[in-house]
C-alpha cells in the first residue's frame, strides 16, 4: 500500500499524497439509465426475471456437449468484447458501451448474463481507473488518460461465456501502460499453469510472482470461478498462492482466470451501489479475463475469436 510521501503510481513525479490521494481525483457515482430489455424470443437463464439464480449442483467435469456449446458461447463473448473495445474512446459514456454490447448480445441470440443477475442492472461490467470490477455503466464520460475495463458474459445455448480486457481511452501515461501490460501476461502465466494433474494452487502461484516482481500486488477479494450451464459454481480460482488449494486440475473442467492487479494496495471498498469495488487507496488496478478448459494434454482457451 502506497503510504502517504511514497511517488505517485501516476508517474508525476509527485508525493502520493498531493496527487491522486486527492479524493477529487477519484471516480464518482454517475446517473444510471433504466435496465435495457431483451426481445422474448432470446432465452434467458433462470434469474433473468427473478434476479436471484439458482444454485445447484454442477460436476467441476464437464460433458462433450456442453464443452461444445461453451465453445461457441465462449466465441461470441469474444466477439462481443471486441465490439465494445471498438466504442471505447474518449468523451464516450461507457452508458453508451453498455448500449452497443448488449445489442451485440442480442445479435448473436443471446442473453447479457449479468442482467439482473442478483439485481445487477446492466449488460457489462465497465470499471475505469481504480475500479476493480463490476463497475456500472453510467452518464460518466471517459477521458483523455483513463483505463477501463470491459467485462463481458453471454448466456448462449444454454451456458455462459465469459471474458474481459482493459483499455486505453487517448493518450495513458506510462505507468498505466506498464499496469495493464504487466496484467496481461499474469493471465498468460496463470493460463500456462493449466493441465492435467497440476494443483490448481499453481494457476495463483504463476499469476502473484509475476505481478509481485513487477511491484503490484493481487487483489484477493475476487477470484476465477467455474462456468457452464451456470454463470458461477462452486469451483473458485485464487489468483494469488494458496498452497491448501491441492485438488488437481482434470481434462474436461472449465472454469474462469482473470486477475485482477493493483499499482497499490489490493484491498478495496465497495460502493454504496454494493457492486462497484475501488481500492481502497485509490490506486488504479487493471484485470484480464478468458474461460479455459483442461485439456489431454494442457489447456484451451474458449473466449477467442479464432483470429490470428
Amino acid at each position: 500500500m502506497l503510504k502517504a510521501n511514497d511517488p505517485c503510481w501516476c508517474g508525476s513525479g509527485r508525493k502520493f499524497k498531493r496527487c491522486h490521494r486527492d479524493t477529487a481525483e477519484r471516480l464518482q457515482p454517475g446517473r444510471i439509465s433504466p435496465m435495457r430489455t431483451v426481445p422474448p424470443e432470446i432465452p434467458r437463464p433462470e434469474y433473468a426475471e427473478t434476479g436471484t439464480p439458482i444454485r445447484r449442483q454442477q460436476p467441476w467435469v464437464q460433458p462433450a456437449d456442453v464443452i461444445e456449446r461453451m465453445r461457441r458461447a465462449g466465441r461470441a463473448a469474444a466477439e462481443v468484447l471486441q465490439l465494445g473495445a471498438a466504442a471505447v474512446a474518449p468523451g464516450v459514456t461507457t452508458d453508451h458501451i453498455d448500449a452497443v454490447v448488449h445489442q451485440a448480445y442480442i445479435d448473436r441470440g443471446g442473453y447479457p448474463s449479468t442482467l439482473n443477475y442478483r439485481g445487477y442492472p446492466k449488460s457489462l461490467c465497465t470499471s475505469v481507473n481504480e475500479v476493480i470490477c463490476h463497475g456500472i455503466p453510467d452518464d460518466r464520460e471517459l477521458r483523455d488518460g483513463d483505463i477501463v475495463n470491459l467485462d463481458v458474459t453471454i448466456y448462449l445455448d444454454g451456458v455462459h461465456g465469459d471474458t474481459n480486457a482493459t483499455y486505453f481511452v487517448g493518450d495513458v501515461d506510462e505507468a498505466s501502460r506498464r499496469l495493464v501490460e504487466v496484467t496481461r501476461e499474469c493471465l498468460e502465466r496463470g493460463i500456462a499453469a493449466v493441465a492435467p494433474g497440476r494443483p490448481f494452487s499453481d494457476i495463483g502461484k504463476a499469476i502473484e510472482e509475476h505481478a509481485t516482481a513487477n511491484r503490484y500486488e493481487v487483489v484477493r477479494a475476487f477470484v476465477g470461478h467455474g462456468i457452464g450451464e451456470q454463470f458461477h459454481t462452486d469451483l473458485q480460482i485464487p489468483h494469488y498462492y494458496e498452497p491448501r488449494f491441492t485438488t488437481e486440475m482434470e481434462p474436461g473442467m472449465i472454469f474462469t482466470i482473470e486477475p485482477m492487479i493493483s499499482m497499490g494496495t489490493g484491498l478495496h471498498r465497495i460502493w454504496d451501489d454494493d457492486w462497484t469495488a475501488v481500492t481502497a487507496d485509490g490506486s488504479r488496478t487493471a484485470q484480464f479475463e478468458h474461460t479455459v478448459l483442461v485439456t489431454d494434454d494442457g489447456v484451451e482457451v474458449l473466449t477467442t475469436t479464432g483470429e490470428a
